[in-house]
């Protein structure tokens, strides 16, 4: 018998991925894990646990752990500029490679966005290199939600900043006009 509806042989197909999602603020015991997700993830640069943990601890509310069944599935690091603190800097957005394609990267950035103690966020920034098509996406579907008004700009230059040790990182602006829409 051949059957059209996969999710009858594997029904987690038909599951929303969503409900599964647990979202907090890290802690420091989430500091070793977050290392060894963004280790998980390239291209994104692996900086030093002592890095993420205090991305865990001292900027806990600007950070948004996602867990699935126990296991850390996603991890956004963030802080507010603090020259701008109504700009969210977004650092670093991992997401386990078993828990792509099922919309978590969004789903973290919505549940940062909402977060009260970011009420006054107007506009959200990051820097991407040109590969990485992931972030590019994310940050897109973020620009239009919000009317399409990013800019783009080069940040720090592979030559000049870098002295070629690193591909340029351009610097994505979106001021937000709304909160994200859960599910878009």
């Amino acid at each position: 018998m051949i059957t059209a509806a996969p999710w009858v042989m594997y029904p987690e197909i038909g599951e929303d991925p969503i409900k599964q999602w647990v979202f907090s603020e890290p802690t420091a015991e989430d500091g070793d894990d977050v290392y060894s997700l963004i280790a998980s993830c390239p291209p994104l640069d692996v900086n030093s646990s002592y890095c993420n943990f205090l991305q865990s601890t001292h900027f806990s509310q600007t950070c948004v752990i996602a867990r699935c069944e126990g296991n850390i599935a996603g991890f956004i690091s963030g802080y507010r500029k603090p020259d701008e603190p109504n700009t969210l800097f977004v650092w670093q957005v991992a997401v386990a490679p078993r828990y792509r394609g099922k919309g978590l990267a969004y789903s973290m950035l919505e549940e940062l966005l909402n977060r009260e103690v970011l009420k006054d966020v107007d506009s959200v920034e990051t820097t991407i290199t040109e590969e990485n098509d992931a972030s590019w996406a994310l940050f897109k579907k973020l620009d239009k939600c919000n009317g399409e008004r990013g800019e783009v700009s080069t940040f720090l230059d592979e030559k000049t900043h870098f002295k070629g040790k690193h591909d340029t990182e351009y610097l994505y602006q979106i001021p937000l006009i709304q909160l994200p829409q859960k599910g878009i």
